[in-house]
């Protein structure tokens, strides 16, 4: 049975069969531990029978969202106050369980809990796999992010989706009223 648990520090020295896939944003160190200190309800893992990581999901209840790394800003007036995922990961061998859906359904839970407007994630435009399973929860692309992903190796920098779910606190669903345009990185609030 699998079990979902809080995410300790210990789990860092445990999740490389999840971290290592290619569409995985991977971060240091530093940048874990500081979201096990400040949003450590919102840091979440699933555990197989045996002990083995299957999946983890992190994100940060955030005002403004201004980089992945999830800092408060903002304004709860101006109707930003919200939850953003800024990893959700399921290792390859334990994909199309439902996992995914699960741990997403657990951080909007805790962002309705939270007074959160909406919840917000960013993929990358070609990996269509996550794009439909985000559509299939109910998010909707709110604008694209150009060149929102590092390359490497030569290639171009990658575009962003920025996908949105609204909350019962958005009565109103502006939350998730697309943009017509694009927007550059430098120019998300």
């Amino acid at each position: 049975m699998t079990t979902l648990r809080a995410f300790t520090c210990d789990d860092l020295f445990r999740f490389n069969n999840i971290n290592l896939d290619p569409l995985t944003e991977t971060y240091g160190i530093p940048f874990y531990l500081q979201y096990l200190a400040h949003w450590p309800e919102y840091f979440i893992v699933a555990e197989a029978p045996g002990g083995e990581l299957m999946g983890y999901s992190a994100t940060a209840l955030m005002l403004c969202v201004f980089t992945v790394m999830g800092k408060a800003e903002g304004s709860v007036a101006r109707e930003e106050w919200h939850g953003h995922v800024t990893a959700l990961s399921v290792a390859p061998e334990f994909r199309r369980l439902g996992l995914a859906a699960k741990l997403m359904e657990l951080l909007e839970e805790i962002s309705e809990k939270k007074g959160g407007f909406f919840v917000d994630l960013f993929v990358r435009v070609s990996n269509q796999v996550a794009v439909n399973m985000y559509k299939q929860l109910g998010y909707s692309v709110y604008r694209t992010v150009l060149e929102y992903y590092s390359a490497s190796s030569g290639e171009p920098d990658e575009d962003a989706y920025d996908m949105r779910k609204a909350l019962s606190r958005d009565t109103e669903k502006k939350s998730i009223i697309p943009l017509p345009h694009p927007v550059r990185p430098e120019d998300i609030e």
